[in-house]
């Protein structure tokens, strides 16, 4: 199976710690997806997102610096799963978020490259605007 790499830099308000939470936390994350979400919080947890369509295993956190997780959505191929990394940085208005996404199955990169900025940064952006004020 072919695969694919997807990079997104990202600016959100709000500062690490925020958006750190918004991830790891599962009535945070559920707040933004719209969606059931269950959250391990550990290294080693399991987590699933939008009601189970997204399943996981978190590999490494950092505090307000960095979550690697095995992510994988519902009708990729049985067993395939992607790697995410996320890292976050003080930025002048907010946090930056460096996004990479290894091992997406080629078919299907277009659509989660556009699903993480319609599902994920764009949710967030408001969420972490909404609070802040």
């Amino acid at each position: 199976m072919k695969t694919a790499t997807i990079t997104q830099d990202i600016v959100l308000p709000g500062s690490p710690h925020d958006i750190f939470e918004l991830w790891m936390d599962s009535e945070k994350h559920a707040s933004f997806t719209n969606g059931e979400a269950k959250i391990d919080r550990k290294v080693g947890g399991a987590f699933t997102t939008f009601d189970g369509w997204a399943t996981g295993k978190t590999l490494e956190l950092f505090p307000d610096k960095k979550i690697v997780q095995l992510w994988r959505a519902e009708e990729w191929p049985e067993g395939h799963f992607s790697t995410i990394t996320i890292l976050l940085a003080p930025a002048p208005t907010g946090t930056a978020v460096t996004f990479t996404q290894t091992d997406t199955p080629s078919t299907f990169a277009k659509g989660v490259t556009k699903g993480w900025q319609e599902f994920y940064w764009e949710p967030m952006s408001k969420v972490l605007a909404t609070s802040i004020k």
